[in-house]
């Protein structure tokens, strides 16, 4: 079943006539087609795909289940929708009021002339579980990112700065066959790597230091990410203790993770056993979120992760130990929800490296 045929059989359970989507992820979801500017409306029988003559050929020729419009000078997308609407007899459309501004909102819902009804959920809910092709795409993004590190590391060294290293890791990538970084690549070392997002600097490394590297890149728009933190000459006992306690945290959480299972439940499978460790107030962020198109997608696994986690998602599973001002570790890995458990979609080796 194609992915508009998917929405268009969640409009009917959701009662909706019409639905637009203007996130783009979204759209490229529903219409195979990835650009910075567009609309998919999809109504119950056809869908439309509008964009402007800047993608308009591309679209006609690998856009799916959709008619191709153009919006030009002369007609707005706002004119082309309401005349679209008016001709199918759509009185109220499902719109992604989050996906929107406040601005944008009342803008369209004027020009459109129909009532607006909230539906960012039903796409949501639609994309949290894989199709096989999209599976295929995140594997191939992980892969590269892999082998981007592999690459990296004979330049990690003493000396070199952050900011090289996450350079390093988003050229290797793209060198790779990677469309680009899935989100914003962290690179932390020394006393900053106890910072779980901290922007990569002009600190350069040092003997002694572990390096987090969090990163990620595209593969026909679908998203990888992974961290692995190293040490460079050599680790303290501390450092591999708590090394040890996040890795084995990462497995516990991996243990507990299957379909059905909350995110709150694999979340605390992971935050039980390092609280137990004593550093309970040193983990801070949820243990992992689902991804896709979009590096953040639900449902997550966190301490407030009521939802279950179905079959066919893929959903990270990264603990971390912060000690401000001295170090920090996390070990992030992707994983295939099952039936009965995970596959690991991560092949990077998770004992510690020393380089």
């Amino acid at each position: 079943m194609s992915n508009i045929a998917k929405i268009q059989k969640a409009l009917t359970r959701a009662s909706l006539n019409a639905l637009l989507l203007t996130a783009p992820t979204d759209r490229q979801y529903a219409a195979g087609f990835a650009s910075s500017y567009g609309y998919v409306l999809i109504l119950p029988e056809k869908a439309f795909l509008l964009t402007d003559s800047r993608y308009t050929e591309a679209a006609r020729e690998t856009a799916r289940d959709t008619r191709v419009l153009e919006v030009s000078a002369k007609q707005s997308a706002g004119a082309l929708l309401r005349e679209l609407l008016a001709e199918a007899g759509i009185k109220s459309i499902g719109v992604q009021e989050e996906s929107l501004s406040f601005a944008q909102y009342k803008r369209l819902e004027t020009e459109l002339g129909v009532e607006f009804v909230p539906a960012q959920s039903l796409t949501k809910s639609l994309r949290q579980i894989k199709e096989p092709y999209e599976i295929e795409n995140i594997v191939a993004a992980q892969r590269i990112a892999e082998k981007a590190l592999d690459s990296t590391l004979p330049l990690l060294r003493e000396g070199v700065s952050e900011r090289e290293i996450a350079a390093e890791l988003e050229y290797q990538m793209m060198r790779g066959g990677g469309q680009g970084a899935a989100f914003e690549t962290i690179c932390v070392s020394g006393e900053r790597s106890s910072l779980p997002h901290g922007v990569p600097g002009d600190r350069r490394l040092r003997h002694g230091d572990f390096i987090t590297v969090d990163f990620g890149c595209k593969v026909n728009g679908y998203c990888s990410d992974m961290t692995r933190t190293l040490a460079l000459g050599y680790a303290t006992d501390e450092m591999r203790r708590v090394y040890d306690i996040v890795l084995r945290a990462q497995a516990a959480g991996i243990s507990a993770l299957r379909a059905g299972a909350s995110g709150k439940a694999v979340d605390g499978a992971a935050r039980k056993l390092i609280a137990k460790e004593g550093y309970g107030d040193f983990f801070g962020h949820g243990l992992g979120h689902c991804l896709g198109l979009d590096i953040h997608e639900e449902p997550s696994a966190s301490p407030r992760g009521a939802a279950e986690i179905p079959a066919g998602a893929v959903i990270t599973c990264e603990p971390g130990i912060y000690l401000p001002g001295r170090f920090g570790v996390r070990i992030e890995d992707l994983l295939l929800v099952t039936q009965t458990g995970c596959e690991n979609l991560t092949h990077a080796p998770k004992s510690l490296i020393v380089l």
